[in-house]
């Protein structure tokens, strides 16, 4: 009998992870008995959602004698791996025994806490050991009333590729395939299952599992946050009173990591991210989201069970006969706070799905019941036959015949669970023999200990150092060899010297071998817990002699710390990175998001970077940290973000890459990688065509940094003409450009100081017009790499939605750009008076390359005056504003600033001719109204002279203490180089307080000097009319 069984659904929230403590994190998940809680670090919005399970696993324990972690007060709300058991595997285990068949799925991105709740740790055992133990447990209070076989069997999904993890023979290329049957549905063809009968030895099947694991992933260089964990229990009761048996399936699933990417969202790859490495999660997404939609009572079309193998597989749990829990694992970080939501997200839509689940009749016991049934008709008939007198007939020994033959069968049938035992026991021997042999080594050498991005991953292979000299590579030829595979591992990569209690190792040739994050080229002495990373990303902690070992926490040696070691050495320090706080001496956590990507990253950075060397494509990648010294136009920091600078080693061309799309780009290298290994380079293996090709992407222009020009001068009409330094995303000097921002009439004349105003809300609607003239670049870093560059110079003005950019120049380190462009402001808004007195023009510099389009303005979207000026706003424009070709505009402009000179003449021309005719007939103003006239314009002047003197001096020194915030000492700074920096920025700090004391004194002499020559003038005009 089946009914409805929506799939429950538990979130379970981990402590912070070490990293996340050194960065000050936040926790933004709160729970309550059936509620999860997430709040977002930036705007404080808060979602709550509903579950059947909450666990608060964050705080609130500690660890006791037997190491395991319990709530530090009886009844307090810490959820332990034992109350986590008592409601979600007590339900599985309970499903199974009822003849139900029952799934645990495991969802979280990578570190979340998936592992630790589904395996465990040490004496904190997971849902699955604790699910085996007590499974046997099971198994043997029932053992007099019931017969029970238990098969095993473990299996990894990859890139659509299903691993075996029990094999015993090589693994065959492109893994087992996926079968389909009436009455199975999905299985895996040819995948061992192994008999046991024992919790112990099924906990010794999946350390065999995991080991398999570790060595594909080596070998394949595959991520196992990538690849999903299969494990399968079928358990068979048969109870013979009852002529009754019972058939279940428990899977036991560890998905891949479900992290996104962060992104700006404005870039889409050339290659679709559909590649088989990513399509599992984004099936399973699918089927779930169109379940969830079925169960809401939406018309559902299509499932997409048959998209992809892990689908398949979970057909059953999934809208199918199955008693299905979810187990969403989260981080409480403020840094993962996207990963968590998308993570609830996905649970609320996993809980709302149907299945209908029943108990199972074995098929097995079917085939007996039948066989049985149809022997003892063979006996009546052969009775009959007896009776009759017929014992030798044909159709006598037909029957007799048909009798044997079942019962050979229904012998087999009954013998085949002991055969399996029998197996599985010569297995038992063979491993325990082995692990004897690792134990009594571990008491006599050293050993390097294989670590992994995957905790469960770590401390699985051990790589013993005995006396000697032991080669360690790709080769296996000699017997002092220490064979291992992997990426950038050479056939005789390494050499280990274990003689007087001493051991070292020494690179082979150009092998590349790091130890503790630098990069050594001769032999080298290692010592107990020394970190080992072998040719790309091998990676192993030196474990040394017994007696060197001490009680030490291994653990803190993990993935982690082995690629920050790394980034330290290439001067990327989390509190270097991170320095800049948010006032409350936290760090922003959008800044340590970026630092665990990049350490992240880095190791795929270098399998990239060995995969481009071994087939022969001449490209080297490169991290970089966009932003690192870059500010919006008001002086803000931007966000800062991981890219990818990627250069062909032969053209010199370069591209940059976001984090996604390397991402994305790295395992589709990887599928080319492992096809060219799988065919082999010298079998006629053909590289793909170039629009195929993850290692190449056509060419467009680079952001290789940008300046700042502050507009306040524009408020005040005054004239700027300033050198301004354009920093690329790293703080590097890119280029030097002269700018200049001018006041002008509408017909685009240079105001006169005359023009200068003290107060800016004098413009208030009115009519300004300014021209930007970017005049020429000089320095430029980008051609000094390659000639063949060009660069162009773009920008955004106020509120204006298009860019635009400046015409391109080619082959020149220090071009002439002579660009001038003219705006006009038609009604001269408050709002606009606060832009030009608070922010800067931010001038970008744009880097091209052969074969690439340059970058070009929207003309058609662009408003004129009949002037030729581009309209900022078009507040009271009326029909003076029309759109014209920017082409036309120009000639069109150069005529109207013509045309204007002309006027100026002539009413030049026409004054002097007044003043001749004055002059003629003896008539002279008189020197009172000389003095009224000229008292205050002449102050006016001479006021507005100083404040653009001290403009001047002050964009000055906003340079000055630009240079003060980017100077900082290295982060493997010794005592000389602080001395050194201590010097030079008390040097800069002078040089800054003397420059703006020198301004404001300026500043004072000048307004001081105005002001007493405007009381002397009054004084003098005031005693002359007395």
């Amino acid at each position: 009998m089946s009914g409805k069984d929506r799939v429950k659904v538990a979130v379970r929230v981990r402590p912070f992870s070490k990293r996340e403590e050194d960065a000050g994190s936040r926790c933004v998940v709160s729970m309550g008995p059936n509620t999860t809680t997430i709040m977002d670090p930036r705007s404080q919005q808060v979602r709550t959602f509903t579950f059947d399970y909450s666990y608060w696993s964050h705080s609130g324990f500690l660890r006791n004698k037997e190491g395991l972690f319990v709530p530090e007060e009886p009844g307090g709300r810490y959820a332990d791996q034992s109350s986590v058991f008592q409601d979600l595997g007590q339900a599985i285990l309970e499903n199974a025994l009822q003849g139900y068949n029952a799934t645990l799925l495991a969802y979280g991105q990578t570190g979340s806490g998936k592992s630790y709740s589904m395996v465990g740790y040490g004496p904190n055992k997971g849902l699955v050991p604790t699910l085996c133990e007590r499974l046997f447990q099971a198994v043997k209070v029932n053992q007099d009333t019931c017969q029970f076989q238990v098969f095993f069997s473990m299996l990894e999904i990859y890139n659509e590729q299903v691993i075996d993890l029990l094999a015993l023979g090589p693994r065959s290329g492109g893994g087992l395939k996926v079968r389909e049957d009436q009455q199975r549905g999905f299985y895996v063809e040819g995948l061992r299952r192994v008999a046991c009968k024992s919790g112990a030895q099924v906990e010794r099947m999946m350390e065999q599992g995991t080991r398999t694991r570790t060595t594909a992933a080596t070998h394949l260089n595959a991520s196992s946050s990538r690849s999903h964990m299969l494990i399968t229990l079928q358990l068979k009761q048969i109870f013979s009173k009852e002529s009754i048996t019972k058939e279940s399936t428990i899977n036991l699933v560890d998905l891949a990591g479900s992290e996104r990417q962060r992104t700006s969202g404005s870039e889409a790859d050339r290659l679709k991210e559909g590649t088989a490495i990513n399509l599992s999660l984004t099936t399973l997404g699918n089927v779930i989201s169109s379940l969830a939609d079925a169960a809401l009572g939406k018309r559902v079309v299509h499932i997409p069970y048959r998209d992809s193998v892990i689908t398949k597989l979970l057909q059953p749990a999934l809208g199918g006969n199955s008693r299905t829990i979810m187990v969403a694992t989260l981080s409480p970080a403020d840094m993962c706070y996207e990963e968590s939501l998308s993570t609830l997200r996905y649970a609320e839509r996993a809980k709302r799905i149907q299945n209908r689940a029943v108990v199972n009749e074995s098929p097995t016991e079917h085939l007996l019941k039948e066989l049985k049934a149809e022997n003892a008709k063979l006996l009546t008939r052969l009775s009959r036959l007896a009776d009759e007198g017929r014992q030798a007939s044909s159709e006598s020994k037909e029957l007799r015949r048909l009798l044997t033959h079942n019962e050979l069968q229904i012998c087999a049938i009954q013998t085949l669970w002991e055969q399996h035992l029998q197996e599985a026991l010569k297995d038992w021997e063979l491993q325990y023999a082995t692990m004897t042999q690792e134990r009594r080594m571990i008491q006599t050498f050293p050993y390097i200990l294989n670590v992994n991005e995957d905790p469960q991953l770590s401390g699985v292979v051990k790589l013993f150092i005995q006396e000697g000299e032991w080669n360690i590579g790709l080769s296996d030829s000699s017997p002092q060899t220490i064979a291992i595979k992997g990426l950038g591992i050479q056939e005789k990569h390494a050499a280990f010297t274990n003689l007087d209690r001493q051991v070292t190792i020494t690179p082979v040739s150009q092998a590349k071998v790091t130890v503790n994050g630098s990069l050594i080229s001769s032999r080298t002495e290692l010592h107990h817990l020394d970190r080992l990373i072998l040719g790309s990303n091998s990676t192993y902690l030196f474990i040394g002699f017994p007696l060197e070992r001490n009680a030490e926490d291994w653990s803190r040696y993990d993935y982690d710390y082995f690629q920050s070691e790394l980034a330290a050495a290439e001067g990327i320090h989390i509190h270097s990175l991170c320095s800049s706080s948010d006032g409350r001496g936290q760090p922003d956590p959008s800044l340590l998001a970026v630092f665990y990507d990049y350490i992240k990253l880095m190791p795929m950075v270098a399998e990239a970077n060995q995969m481009s060397q071994e087939l022969r494509k001449g490209v080297q990648f490169k991290l970089e940290i966009k932003n690192l010294a870059m500010s919006d136009s008001m002086g803000h920091d931007l966000e800062k973000e991981i890219a990818i600078r990627v250069t062909s080693e032969e053209t010199k061309q370069v591209w940059v890459w976001s984090k996604a799309k390397f991402v994305n780009r790295k395992f589709l290298m990887e599928e080319l990688y492992q096809q060219q290994v799988a065919e082999g380079a010298g079998s006629g293996w053909a590289p793909p065509p170039r629009d195929r090709d993850p290692f190449w992407d056509p060419l467009e222009p680079l952001h290789l940094g940008s300046a700042h020009l502050w507009l306040q001068s524009l408020a005040f009409r005054i004239r700027l003409e300033e050198q301004v330094e354009v920093l690329g995303p790293e703080g590097s000097e890119e280029a030097i450009l002269q700018t200049q921002l001018v006041p002008c009439s509408p017909a685009g004349l240079p105001l006169g100081e005359d023009a200068i105003l003290i107060d800016p809300t004098e413009l208030l609607d009115k009519r300004q017009d300014f021209q930007l003239v970017l005049e020429r670049c000089c320095g430029l870093r980008w051609l000094k790499e390659a000639r063949d560059r060009g660069v162009q110079i773009g920008f955004r003005m106020y509120t204006l939605p298009q860019a635009f950019y400046a015409p391109s120049v080619w082959h020149n380190m220090n071009p002439v750009l002579d660009h001038r462009v003219q705006f006009t402001v038609m009604k001269t808004s408050q709002d606009f008076l606060n832009y030009l007195q608070t922010n800067a023009l931010v001038l970008d510099l744009w880097g091209l390359q052969a074969g690439c389009a340059d970058l070009t303005s929207s003309p058609e979207s662009v408003m004129l005056t009949q002037e030729g000026s581009i309209v900022i706003d078009g507040a009271g424009a009326g029909d003076r504003v029309m759109p014209l070709p920017l082409d036309l505009s120009v000639s069109y402009q150069a005529l109207q600033q013509e045309l204007e000179r002309m006027k100026i003449i002539i009413v030049s021309l026409r004054k002097e001719n007044n003043v001749l005719r004055e002059q003629l007939k003896g008539t002279k103003p008189s020197r009172r109204s000389e003095r009224r006239g000229s008292l205050r314009p002449s102050c006016d002047a001479e006021f507005a002279r100083a404040l653009k003197v001290f403009y001047h001096s002050m964009t000055t020194i906003r340079g000055q203490l630009q240079k003060l915030r980017c100077n900082k000492p290295k982060d493997d700074a010794d005592h000389a180089d602080l001395t050194f920096f201590v010097e030079e920025q008390g040097r800069l700090l002078r040089d800054f307080g003397e420059q703006l004391e020198q301004s404001v004194t300026v500043l004072k002499q000048d307004v001081a000097a105005i002001v007493r020559k405007k009381r002397e003038k009054s004084g003098i005009w005031s005693t002359s009319t007395s």
